[in-house]
């Protein structure tokens, strides 16, 4: 199994560069061994998770050990065909992950405020 490898002396990374991926529109029934194929062309994998959950479905996480296999491997797998559907293959960053989930419990948290008293932004 031949590996890709970026390193280039003391190259400098963006800071947004870490060893977890976030991948996007994969298929509901790729399996765990077709992922390692895919993307242990890039170097050594940690540890790959794939999402079973109906809001989770169709994305993975998948950690590198070495940072810039994941680097090249964001390069080359961002718009890769994997059985007709285009990966979006993003670095992890936990800090815009929250932001998400926060506005979802903040949005669902007024619903219930707007309920319970009444008030409905409809009508405006």
């Amino acid at each position: 199994m031949t590996t890709i490898s970026l390193r280039k002396g003391n190259a400098r990374l963006p800071p947004e560069v870490n060893r977890a991926l976030y991948v996007r529109n994969l298929p509901f029934n790729i399996t765990s061994e077709e992922m390692y194929d895919i993307f242990g062309k890039y170097g050594a994998i940690r540890q790959i998770r794939i999402g079973t959950s109906k809001d989770t479905r169709g994305t993975a996480f998948v950690v590198y050990e070495d940072i810039y296999d994941a680097k090249t491997a964001v390069d080359h797998l961002s718009g890769f065909n994997v059985a007709n559907r285009y990966l979006i293959v993003l670095y992890y960053q936990p800090a815009k992950m929250n932001k998400k989930f926060d506005q979802k419990k903040k949005e669902e948290e007024l619903a219930k405020m707007q309920e319970k008293y009444g008030v409905s932004t409809k009508d405006k």
